[in-house]
């Protein structure tokens, strides 16, 4: 209930998450008039309109579903793509580390599937802007279906363009660049930014760290770090606390610097 006692119903059009009693979790929209089918049984999608999030609805063979919101990790892990992501455990900390802010302009390249240009989207908003760059048509197209569904499309420009061209923004507050070899573009990353601008980038394997590392200490940037992830999660059983028995360890490494201008 809201203040004042006013319901907060469920509109037509909604992306929301049905949550089973084991753990099962769908993603979906809801759509007045139709019925979402899982083999944990039917349920109306008028029955969902009728109840705020928190409650649940059951299906025709007595199942309850909770009604949630999804989140952007649940977003992120249900989505479709054809490109490898940046992990919720690794994006996180680099949105932290490139210190976007409201209003803030923010260069992506290499959009993929939209997960990064998503995340910084919603830091950004409607005052500030992310200029998201491509040079593969399909992912483009993925990207912005992403996008739209989540509802931050028109805060990301698109453009299909090569790096090895240059972007065509200047003074930017940060920029994230997820290529194969970002090392060729380093020169690209240092004009577009504004003088103390943050950069990062991600590479799976320490020979492309090393090739990083001997470009950006050439190319007038400081602050340089490079850093993993390990993330652990543990069974949530007040009596019998332990770890999962197998864990996401290594998904890449994260390299940061600042700009500096040069001598």
């Amino acid at each position: 209930m809201a203040c004042g006692g006013e319901s907060i119903l469920i509109k037509d059009g909604e992306r929301i998450v049905l949550m089973s009693e084991n753990g099962d979790e769908f993603i979906t929209v809801v759509k007045n008039g139709e019925k979402f089918v899982t083999h944990l049984g039917g349920v109306e999608f008028e029955k969902i309109m009728n109840a705020d999030f928190g409650d649940f609805v059951e299906t025709s063979k007595g199942e309850k579903l909770y009604i949630l919101k999804p989140s952007i990790v649940e977003e992120i892990l249900n989505l479709k793509r054809k490109t490898q992501i940046v992990y919720p455990k690794d994006l996180g900390y680099i949105l932290l580390k490139l210190d976007i802010k409201p209003g803030d302009r923010v260069i992506d390249v290499g959009i993929g599937s939209g997960v990064v240009s998503y995340a910084i989207a919603r830091i950004v908003g409607k005052e500030g802007k992310v200029y998201a760059y491509d040079r593969r048509e399909d992912f483009i197209e993925q990207a912005k279906e992403n996008l739209k569904n989540w509802g931050v499309y028109d805060v990301v420009e698109i453009k299909c363009k090569d790096l090895s061209e240059g972007v065509d923004e200047q003074d930017v507050d940060a920029f994230f660049l997820d290529v194969p070899k970002p090392w060729l573009y380093i020169d690209k990353v240092w004009k577009a930014l504004k003088g103390g601008g943050r950069f990062a980038t991600v590479v799976p394997t320490t020979n492309q760290v090393q090739e990083i590392l001997a470009t950006l200490q050439d190319s007038g940037f400081t602050k340089i770090e490079v850093v993993e992830n390990l993330f652990r999660f543990y069974k949530p059983n007040p009596h019998r606390l332990r770890p999962y028995d197998r864990m996401v360890a290594h998904t890449t490494y994260m390299i940061f610097g600042v700009k500096i201008n040069k001598k």
